[in-house]
């Protein structure tokens, strides 16, 4: 006669300590699927709340050292193999929409969810006589995300066209911020890191709707001759330091088609890196810090990560270029 199994301690899982919500929570979310590169782990919890309302009900109700991280459309955005813990918020339709704001004079204000692709407020912007918002369509992500990170295309960044934005806090308080309180810097942005953009205000001038659709194209052919766009890629991978190019110096260092596993430095441009269909997140991080450190022996200048990386990597490993 065999032994009975030993009866196994039901570890609660995170999900059963959230408060309750009118969205969605899943637990042991796969995201690998959701980003560019197609790699990482799962979030121990997803979250994609119902409204602005619901989720700042549950940042009222969840439990305070409980992490919570908000992802857009992770098109810059790096998740490590072991996945990520706490609570990962996935802002969906009811974040996406895109008004032209009748409260001004001038009509020349669009306001946008954070949820909303920087491509589509651009297009609401041409079809409005609205320019100035070109470009926001060679910005493959969202208007949170923007916020987040200042980000810029095409010689204009958010800080030229943003009036305010909208956040909520841990707490779940919302704040109203305007273009100073954002402390915004290239690639930078001061709101703390755990409040959570949910729209934003920005302004243009009057302009030609063809206009400004002809300058949209040249975004996108410019785009399209420069950058692997249909590629496993996260967008820019480094930041420009001052004076200097980090493709150019990258470049330089020798990096362009530069493997680790199944990663690989661009061969088109150097600032970005590639799955090439087997790469982990570690290949790809790994690959990051080989580049940065090349670039430091043959330059002198320390590249700064533009692509945000979160979570733990795979168990055993640590994160590449950390200490352990």
């Amino acid at each position: 006669m065999t032994a009975a199994a030993p009866m196994h301690h039901h570890e609660p899982h995170l999900i059963d300590r959230l408060p309750a919500v009118r969205g969605r929570l899943t637990a042991n979310a796969p995201l690998a699927n959701v980003t560019w590169f197609r790699v990482g782990g799962p979030a121990e919890v997803m979250f994609k709340p119902a409204d602005a309302e619901d989720l700042a009900a549950f940042l009222a109700g969840c439990p305070a050292d409980v992490p919570v991280t908000v992802i857009g459309v992770a098109s810059n955005l790096l998740v490590r193999d072991g996945g990520v813990p706490g609570v990962v918020v996935r802002l969906g339709r009811a974040f996406a929409e895109i008004a032209v704001d009748a409260g001004t004079a001038d009509g020349m204000q669009i306001r946008a969810g954070a949820a909303a692709l920087d491509l589509n407020v651009a297009v609401a912007a041409r079809d409005a006589g609205i320019a100035g918002l070109e470009f926001l369509s060679g910005i493959p992500g969202t208007i949170g995300g923007a916020l987040r990170m200042n980000g810029g295309a095409y010689g204009r960044e958010l800080s030229d066209v943003v009036v305010s934005a909208t956040a909520l806090d841990r707490e779940g308080r919302e704040h109203a911020l305007d273009r100073g309180a954002l402390g915004l810097t290239y690639r930078h942005c001061a709101v703390p890191e755990d409040w959570i953009f949910t729209g934003a205000t920005l302004r243009g001038h009057p302009g030609d709707p063809a206009g400004i659709g002809h300058r949209m194209h040249e975004i996108s052919s410019a785009r399209a001759d420069s950058q692997p766009v249909r590629a496993r890629t996260g967008g820019s991978t480094f930041a420009n330091p001052p004076g200097e190019k980090a493709w150019a110096l990258i470049d330089r260092a020798g990096c362009r088609g530069l493997m680790i596993g199944g990663a690989q430095v661009s061969e088109k441009h150097c600032n970005f890196l590639l799955n090439l269909g087997s790469a982990t997140a570690d290949d790809l991080e790994s690959l990051g810090e080989e580049v940065r450190r090349r670039v430091y022996e043959t330059s002198g200048i320390e590249l700064r990560w533009e692509i945000r990386r979160i979570g733990v990597p795979a168990p055993g490993k640590t994160i590449p270029g950390s200490t352990p």
